[in-house]
C-alpha cells in the first residue's frame, strides 16, 4: 500500500514544485521590475508624478505614441485578416514563402528593421534622393517611424488568425458559397465573425507592441523632443538627463499600458473559449 501511495504524493507534490518555481521565477524578472517602476515613480510623492505629464515634451511624446499606434493598428488588422484567409482558405504557389515572410520580422532585431528603412528612405538610400527633390520626408518624421512599427508588429495579427482559420477549415465557406452567397458576402457574414476574438486578441497585442517599440523607432525618428520622440524614446531621454523621477512617471504609463493589456487579453480568451466549440467553430 506504501509503494501505491508513493506515485500519487509525488504526482501531487512535483505540480506544486513546478508551479512555485515558475511563479517565483516570474515574479523575479517580472513583478519586480514593474513593482520597482511605479515605487521610483512615486518616490516624490503624487504632486511630481502628475507633473511629468503636464511637461510639452511628455504630452508631444504621448500624442505621437498613440498617433503611430492609431495608424499602425489598422494597417496590420488589414494585412493580418488578409494573409491570413490566404494561408487558411487557399491553395496557391509561393504559401511557405507567405508564412516565411509573415515570420521574418519575429527573428528580425528591430533596430536592423530601422536600418533597412534607412537604407531605401534615407538621403543615401536608394530613393532618398528622390524624395528629397520632392520635399518629401521619411526619415526622421512621422512616417519612417510608423514604416519602423509596422514593420516589427506586422505578424502579431496574422499569427493569431492563422491558427484558428486553418482549425476551423474552409467547411462553412463553401457551404454558403454554394447556398449563392458571393466571395465579400462569404468573408463578412462567414469568417470574419469566426474569426473575431482572435482578430482582437492580435490587435491588441499589436497596439500595445506599437506603442512600446524602441529599437525601430529609434533608428528612425532622429530622437528630436517635441517632435519625433515617441514614450519609449522620452523615457531614456529623462533617465539620461538623470531626470529619475519623470522617467520612472512615463515608464510607468507604458508599464500600466501592458498590464491593462494582459486583463484584456485573459478577458478575450475567455469570451473566445466561451462562445467556441472544441472544434474551433463559433
Amino acid at each position: 500500500m506504501s509503494g501505491a501511495l508513493t506515485p500519487r504524493r509525488g504526482f501531487r507534490f512535483g505540480p506544486l514544485v513546478a508551479i512555485a518555481a515558475a511563479l517565483g521565477w516570474l515574479g523575479l524578472i517580472i513583478g519586480l521590475p514593474i513593482a520597482l517602476i511605479f515605487v521610483e515613480a512615486l518616490s516624490k510623492g503624487l504632486q511630481t508624478f502628475l507633473a511629468a505629464f503636464s511637461e510639452p515634451d511628455a504630452l508631444a511624446a504621448i500624442r505621437l505614441t498613440l498617433l503611430v499606434a492609431a495608424i499602425t493598428v489598422p494597417l496590420n488588422a488589414a494585412f493580418g485578416l488578409a494573409a491570413a484567409w490566404a494561408v487558411a482558405k487557399f491553395e496557391f504557389r509561393g504559401k511557405s514563402l507567405l508564412l516565411t515572410l509573415i515570420d521574418l520580422p519575429l527573428s528580425l532585431s528591430p533596430v536592423v528593421a530601422g536600418l533597412v528603412w534607412v537604407l531605401v528612405f534615407g538621403a543615401r538610400g536608394w530613393f532618398g534622393p528622390v524624395l528629397d527633390v520632392a520635399g518629401i520626408k521619411i526619415i526622421f518624421a512621422l512616417p519612417g517611424i510608423v514604416l519602423g512599427t509596422v514593420l516589427v508588429t506586422a505578424p502579431l495579427v496574422a499569427r493569431e488568425l492563422i491558427p484558428l482559420m486553418v482549425a476551423q477549415g474552409p467547411d462553412e465557406e463553401l457551404a454558403a458559397i454554394t447556398l449563392g452567397a458571393g466571395g465579400w458576402t462569404v468573408f463578412w457574414r462567414v469568417t470574419l465573425p469566426n474569426a473575431r476574438w482572435a482578430l482582437l486578441h492580435g490587435v491588441l497585442l499589436c497596439n500595445a507592441r506599437a506603442m512600446g517599440e524602441f529599437g525601430a523607432v529609434s533608428v528612425l525618428s532622429g530622437k528630436i523632443r517635441g517632435l519625433t520622440e515617441t514614450l519609449p524614446l522620452h523615457v531614456e531621454a529623462l533617465y539620461n538627463d538623470y531626470d529619475f523621477a519623470g522617467a520612472f512617471a512615463a515608464a510607468s504609463l507604458l508599464a500600466g499600458l501592458a498590464m491593462v493589456t494582459l486583463v484584456l487579453k485573459s478577458l478575450l480568451e475567455r469570451l473566445g473559449r466561451g462562445e467556441t466549440h472544441p472544434t474551433g467553430r463559433s
